[in-house]
């Protein structure tokens, strides 16, 4: 073989290879765009069917939650909640004191702890209220540990319910759990909160995150949580304090 064929052999070897390696990125990319956009609309289908159950969050509690947060657990989309690990979506009221209509959202991770709350492949599903600023503030900039660096307990449920217990007060938000078709207040006391800025990299395809998703109402919405956002626009428009 002489010289120059053998490189215009290689020449055409290292090309093949370098779009069999875009080919498996670009894949490998859309993906993981994918189980974000899935992670988003699964989030606002949870929370839609938790809103339709008779007896589900307090509407007075809705009414002075600053952010909400929902960890889907969809055996089919793969987003399980084991021992030690979830991912979910928090959606927050706009403006610098989380009064004004629902923004974009921001995607979340919840680790540590037993949920201990699968069993037999059955899924769970989280959802958190944040009952205040402080709460909001400190879920947007850094990893929280739940119980420690922010209170929390489990919430109360029924419409008719007095959520003006002393435990509601106190707490900067209240968790509630769904598995097996029971819907109920769960404690998720030792494990953390944080922003899954990775993810919402994939999801905004830019780096942006947490604080800058919630606090800066510039940020638009993805298509995909236009549902999640009319979802809680419609279940409670305005913060009451």
């Amino acid at each position: 073989m002489n010289k120059k064929r053998f490189t215009v052999l290689a020449a055409g070897t290292l090309a093949l290879i370098f779009l069999s390696w875009s080919f498996v990125s670009a894949a490998a990319a859309k993906d993981k765009d994918e189980k974000e956009v899935d992670r988003v609309q699964n989030a606002a289908t949870v929370l839609k069917e938790i809103l339709d159950i008779p007896d589900d969050i307090p509407q007075d509690l809705l009414d002075k939650t600053h952010c909400v947060i929902v960890f889907p657990s969809v055996v089919k989309a793969a987003f399980i909640v084991g021992g030690s690990y979830g991912r979910g979506v928090m959606i927050c009221r706009s403006g610098k004191d989380f009064s004004g209509s629902w923004g974009a959202p921001t995607m979340m991770a919840l680790e540590g702890g037993s949920f201990g709350l699968q069993i037999g492949g059955q899924a769970t599903d989280f959802v958190i209220l944040v009952m205040n600023g402080r709460g909001a503030e400190s879920v947007l900039h850094s990893k929280v540990k739940l119980g420690a660096d922010a209170s929390i307990a489990a919430g109360p449920k029924g419409r008719d319910a007095q959520a003006s217990t002393d435990v509601t007060f106190r707490a900067e938000m209240l968790s509630y759990s769904r598995a097996r078709g029971v819907f109920a207040g769960v404690s998720l006391e030792g494990s953390t909160l944080r922003p899954d800025n990775d993810a919402n990299r994939r999801l905004y395809g830019r780096d942006i995150n947490a604080e800058q998703i919630i606090k800066e109402s510039k940020v638009e919405a993805p298509p995909e949580a236009r549902q999640l956002i009319a979802i809680m626009q419609k279940a409670t428009p305005h913060l009451k304090s």
